[in-house]
């Protein structure tokens, strides 16, 4: 009974480790992977971490990383420790008092915590950048030391202290030289909790970060809004380094003591140097640019060729803060709380609300020559007409992907009730999205997109929830990308550049408009009311149509550009599957999504989380 019950407890153990360590393992092996596939093999290749090697942005994220974690590691765990033995000492309603304060920032959710800190920083005009995100992660961190050091401090005899300082110690010799070495287990458990928690952090570093400072928590969160396998290269390293820390932990304590007294104290000496020189590193960081021209671009993740950017920088003379964002929302949150760009690239209905709430200044068009090489068929919109506020700056469509050797061609006809079509019951993505899924649904119906009719509403609901509960469908995001690339499904909603890219390394698939309608989105670029840099604004919005930059940044991300010789050439290059924009454009039941009143998005917004819920 026991040799079952020992083979039983060993085969538990050897699954849950296969559970904890399998994904670092396949993160690992695909990391040289020589496609950009997540989930296909394709053959050895060291290409990504070739790029990682050559990603300024990464390189720089890796350093805000691990300076930030340092930093806040040895203050937080200074500030922790010296309270948590402050609070040995103190009355017992103080304790308690402090230490149920100190649980709050560790029970509050971070999404809480970052808010408050991002609305404080606003609040007393601090510009966030380095000294925001160091400040909020010392602020999160300290509590964590605390909880770590006071058990230790309590179990201490409280007339330790006292004893030392009758043989003639001073508080702080007492301190250091009996208090210390009593609690160092819980001051390092502490300061490791700190730099795992800092290094670890992206809700509240995404919150307070700013004027282009960012962590690798938030590059890599970035970068999963297209398909980039330098995620893996550059976590391969991370886990790497964490190994060998882990190794170096273990065989150091052991050398150490076998040093002298006097080799301590050079290494201390040597710790304090690194400091210093870290800290005149942050200095040197939290200066935010070398040009005397500043301008700050608010743009969605994965949305630009970065090496636009450093030409742009050196053609004028000028240094570029270059933030991303995750979506309209996100970006509309952070500019309503006060931080401040120049340039911003919001899509259609958002640039339709930026101009009803004052947001954006009109263009001077006399400034941006290179306008005359943007398309006829993307100006003077709705959202924007005359296109006083906005230029274009991609442009497309949502439609289905399809395999071509699964999918019936006749079936085609049936437009988006080809989602509904039970011979495909099981072998479909749905966009998991609010707006996107309603339009699906009331293109179906044959109603507008933008009705605020709220039995039509309803109609396009149940439609979703009829779809739902038949048809089995999967709700997907970017990983849509990778999916279909691979074969995992035959149908797939997407946007119209997502759709090109994945045809261009599947070619068994093809790309759909229904005839019904769809939705015709338009991002462009728009210049703040508050911008501190107008001319140069217009020189990177002029600098974004020439053609040769419009051609390199359409072939980047994989949209659509506005540019006519930069979309002509994408339609014979390596993104042919795509050459149904015109024609599309001509179908008068494709529509633009408006703004929406306040009551008819929360009607929308409730519906929606009824259809994912069930």
């Amino acid at each position: 009974m026991n040799k079952k019950k020992s083979i039983f407890s060993r085969f538990y153990v050897v699954l849950c480790l296969a559970f904890f360590y399998l994904p670092i393992l396949v993160t690992m092996i695909f990391s040289f992977n020589s496609s950009k596939s997540l989930t296909k093999f394709s053959g050895f290749s060291m290409r990504w971490y070739s790029e990682l090697l050559n990603n300024v942005e990464v390189t720089k994220a890796v350093y805000v990383s691990v300076t930030i974690a340092i930093l806040a590691t040895v203050i937080s765990t200074i500030l922790g420790t010296i309270t948590a033995i402050g609070l040995s000492k103190s009355r017992k309603i103080v304790k308690e008092m402090v230490m149920n304060i100190n649980n709050l920032p560790i029970m509050n959710p971070d999404i809480v915590t970052a808010i408050g800190l991002m609305i404080l920083f606003s609040s007393i005009g601090m510009s966030k950048g380095y000294w925001t995100m160091l400040l909020a992660h010392i602020a999160f961190c300290t509590p964590y030391v605390i909880t770590s050091v006071y058990p230790k401090v309590r179990s201490l005899d409280p007339n330790l202290a006292n004893a030392a300082m009758d043989l003639g110690a001073t508080p702080f010799q007492a301190m250091v030289k009996v208090i210390l070495p009593m609690i160092k287990e819980g001051v390092f458990a502490g300061a490791l909790l700190a730099f795992t928690m800092s290094f670890d952090d992206f809700v509240i570093s995404y919150f307070v970060s700013g004027n282009g400072v960012k962590n690798i928590s938030i590059i890599v969160y970035n970068m999963t809004k297209r398909i980039n396998p330098t995620i893996n290269a550059l976590s391969t390293v991370v886990i790497v380094v964490i190994i060998i820390v882990l190794i170096l932990a273990n065989i150091i304590p052991a050398l150490l003591k076998k040093r002298s007294k006097r080799n301590q104290k050079a290494e201390r000496i040597i710790a304090v140097v690194l400091v210093v020189a870290v800290a005149f590193g942050l200095n040197r960081w939290g200066a935010v640019a070398n040009g005397t021209h500043i301008l700050k671009v608010y743009n969605s993740g994965e949305y630009m060729d970065l090496s636009l950017l450093e030409k742009f920088e050196k053609e004028y003379n000028c240094t570029i803060v270059y933030e991303t964002f995750e979506s309209n929302e996100m970006m509309y949150t952070k500019l309503s709380s006060g931080e401040q760009y120049d340039i911003l690239v919001p899509s259609d209905y958002m640039i339709e609300r930026l101009m009803k709430e004052n947001y954006l200044q009109a263009i001077d068009w006399k400034k941006i020559p290179n306008s005359k090489n943007i398309l006829d068929e993307v100006r003077d919109k709705s959202y924007d007409p005359g296109n006083r506020y906005s230029c274009p700056y991609f442009w497309g469509t949502v439609g289905i992907l399809y395999n071509k050797n699964v999918v019936d061609e006749a079936d085609l006809a049936e437009g988006w009730d080809l989602l509904k079509d039970e011979k495909y019951k099981g072998d479909i993505y749905m966009y998991d999205s609010e707006r996107d899924a309603f339009m699906v649904a009331m293109k179906a119906l044959g109603h507008s997109m933008n009705t605020a009719n709220a039995d039509e509403i309803q109609e396009a609901y149940e439609w979703l929830v009829d779809q739902r509960d038949n048809m089995d469908v999967i709700y997907a995001g970017d990983d849509v990308i990778d999916n279909m690339i691979s074969g995992n499904k035959s149908i797939a909603v997407v946007y119209s550049g997502d759709a090109s890219y994945i045809i261009s390394e599947n070619d068994e698939l093809d790309y759909l408009t229904p005839n019904q309608g769809t939705n015709i989105w338009y991002d462009g670029m728009v210049i703040t009311k508050d911008c501190n840099e107008v001319d140069l604004a217009h020189e990177f919005i002029n600098f974004m149509l020439d053609e040769e930059n419009a051609l390199s940044n359409t072939i980047e991300v994989g949209y659509t550009s506005p540019v006519k010789s930069a979309y002509d050439e994408m339609l014979v290059g390596d993104y042919e599957g795509i050459s149904s924009y015109i024609p599309e454009i001509d179908n008068p039941k494709s529509e633009i999504f408006k703004y929406q009143e306040p009551k008819v998005k929360q009607l929308y917004a409730e519906l929606w989380t009824k259809v994912k819920a069930q």
